[in-house]
């Protein structure tokens, strides 16, 4: 395997909130190799997203480290992270939100350019806004329209082209097509596929769709109320799901076949547990129908069962 180009060490990430600390990100520790796709899955609120965006320090995280090419990032100064965000950018979910309705599709592209001063000379910055409109599939005629103006699939192209402005290393994908029609979102999946192969590109890849996350990752991590609970390869995960949550997540992917009308649905039942001030033990066990008393005693060690397959449960391990 090759070298990670990211890895994170104990990463958390609280919030105060007038009934106590928010546990959204809790003692997160995952490898992503250069070149490589890392998907993060879990329902909606599990931290999947907060944690995108402390690895990026959008967010400032409450404690552990982010290692980028083996450099602790989050002990970086504002200066050091000027120079660090060139080669670390994120596609956000909402590709109308994302961008800035006062500013054409050119401006939009060129707007990091001008920011970091990769490229000087108006007339440099234009033809490198038009070669990045050809590498996602924007159409010339585009270049001078709002965002309002166009449909999601080529808002979420600008966005593409934004983040790959200037020319990084390391992508958060936060559900980039959670938004986006079925047909749009193959597309703009095959786009993403086709660059990372042809820059190298590495992708933090954030959504709850099992069904895209199979499509486009590595490996894949899941997540339950901030803390990861289940990681291994892509095609691991689907054939031989460990932890309970992960099997009943497999179980809701909708089959379009007869002989699925038999399968047996792992239903989740109970009430989600608060992250506010979570108690130890296994933050899934009062929803999970083989919970045993020491599931509610302590935090549970995230083991290496297999050789790359990670699992938190008292049944593994």
């Amino acid at each position: 395997m090759s070298k990670p180009l990211i890895e994170t060490k104990h990463l958390k990430k609280y919030f105060d909130t007038p009934r106590g600390l928010l546990h959204a990100v809790d003692d997160v520790n995952l490898t992503i190799p250069k070149g490589r796709t890392l998907g993060v899955v879990g329902e909606s609120g599990c931290g999947k997203s907060t944690f995108g965006r402390v690895v990026l320090r959008l967010l400032e995280a409450t404690s552990g480290e982010v290692l980028y090419d083996g450099e602790n990032i989050l002990t970086y100064s504002r200066e050091q992270m000027f120079k660090m965000r060139q080669k670390m950018q994120i596609i956000f979910q909402d590709p109308y939100a994302s961008l800035n309705p006062r500013m054409t599709v050119s401006e939009i592209i060129a707007e990091p350019i001008r920011v970091c001063k990769t490229i000087t000379g108006n007339d440099a910055i234009m033809e490198k806004v038009d070669e990045l409109m050809q590498i996602v599939g924007l159409a010339d005629r585009f270049v001078n329209t709002y965002p309002h103006e166009l449909d999601g699939g080529r808002r979420q192209r600008i966005g593409i082209a934004r983040a790959l402005a200037l020319n990084p290393e390391f992508i958060v994908c936060d559900e980039p097509v959670s938004a986006l029609d079925v047909s749009i979102q193959a597309q703009v999946l095959n786009l993403l596929m086709d660059l990372q192969e042809e820059r190298g590109l590495t992708y933090m890849f954030v959504t709850h769709n099992l069904s895209v996350v199979k499509h486009i990752s590595d490996e894949i991590a899941v997540m339950y109320l901030g803390q990861c609970v289940e990681r291994c390869s892509s095609d691991e995960l689907f054939e031989n799901p460990l932890h309970p949550y992960t099997r009943a997540l497999l179980s809701a992917i909708p089959e379009p076949s007869l002989e699925a009308r038999n399968k047996k649905q792992e239903v989740i039942r109970g009430e989600v547990t608060s992250p506010v001030n979570p108690k130890p033990g296994c933050r899934f066990a009062a929803r999970c129908p083989y919970a045993k008393p020491e599931c509610m005693e302590k935090d549970l060690e995230f083991k290496e069962v297999s050789p790359g397959h990670f699992v938190a449960c008292v049944l593994h391990g």
